[in-house]
């Protein structure tokens, strides 16, 4: 699989990551229905085996459990593994309720409970998964600084931020990597973004690339209405009318293109993703190695001038 370049630094990631959010289990706000560990643990382990050098994970998917997860896996060969991890969402009490905080002490606890719960020494892409609260974003992001100075971590990188958060980021320490949701349904980063990124040397990795199962193909009216109270996709406007209908009949034309293609739609839709060298590496979450299996062997994909056209008269 090709790697490329992550931003300014030395860090090289195959153009698709495997994310960890599903293996956190659904006993958490924002989990996605039951897990099973050995899956979790299986589903890492292939997709090393199909060329896969990077894992995304966060302290508060199933409140630590994914991270655990992720640690027993790499036992081993942790050196062969790049691990990224995230903070600013802590959870507290016997209801596990989940606060933000970017405070430098919070911060502090949780890359400390992250480097414990993944076994490892140090972190290789330590990100903010939030920019929130706004108006503790200065003290949050100087004291992911001071982690790398102090070897906890290599390189510290953003998610979900805007541009102007960006910039404030910037101007106190260079940042690594940005992580938007980015897809065919969600293109909010080109506005702006995007070129701010390339002018900085910020690498760009993409979470969401098939808008949580959307652009899998695998989604009818009928599953989106059923998911169980522990989705939280069940309350999301996207798997909701009227998006979800509109949504549906976009993915009826995409199919009609992977299929010519001679790919599967969650492989045109990666494909997509990944079509401009600016974008790193896309993120795919996955339950079980089978699933990983198909997804993985989209980072061989490139699509051709035409078929990029073709697809952006689908999309509107």
């Amino acid at each position: 699989m090709e790697l490329r370049k992550l931003g300014y630094s030395d860090l090289r990631l195959s153009t698709i990551g495997l994310g960890t959010w599903a293996m956190g289990g659904g006993d958490w706000k924002f989990g996605w229905g039951p897990q099973n560990d050995d899956s979790s643990t299986a589903a890492i382990h292939k997709a090393l085996d199909e060329g896969i050098n990077w894992i995304d994970t966060a302290a508060i998917y199933g409140h630590g459990r994914s991270e655990e997860v992720v640690g027993r896996a790499i036992k081993g060969i942790r050196d062969s593994v790049v691990i990224a991890t995230k903070c600013g969402r802590v959870w507290e009490g016997e209801s596990r309720e989940i606060k933000k905080s970017l405070k430098a002490k919070s911060i502090r606890r949780e890359v400390e409970a992250s480097l414990r719960r993944l076994d490892i020494e140090r972190i290789d892409l330590y990100q903010l998964h939030w920019p929130e609260p706004d108006e503790q974003l200065e003290e949050g992001w100087g004291t992911m600084a001071e982690l790398v100075k102090e070897g906890k971590v290599r390189y510290v990188g953003v998610s979900n931020f805007d541009l102007q958060q960006l910039k404030r980021a910037q101007a106190i320490h260079p940042i690594a990597s940005l992580q938007p949701p980015y897809n065919m349904l969600r293109r909010e980063i080109e506005e702006g973004i995007i070129g701010f990124c390339k002018a900085n040397q910020i690498g760009m990795i993409a979470y969401s690339p098939m808008q949580a199962g959307l652009l899998t193909g695998k989604f009818s009216r009928e599953r989106a209405t059923g998911l169980p109270e522990s989705d939280w996709r069940g309350r999301h406007p996207f798997f909701r009318e009227p998006l979800l209908s509109k949504h549906l009949d976009i993915v009826g034309q995409l199919r009609e293109v992977a299929d010519q293609k001679g790919c599967t739609l969650p492989q045109l839709a990666l494909a997509w993703v990944l079509r401009d060298k600016t974008m790193t590496s896309a993120i795919v979450g996955a339950r079980s190695p089978e699933q990983i299996r198909e997804t993985a062997r989209a980072g061989d994909i490139r699509l051709t001038p035409e078929e990029i056209l073709e697809i952006e008269g689908i999309l509107g």
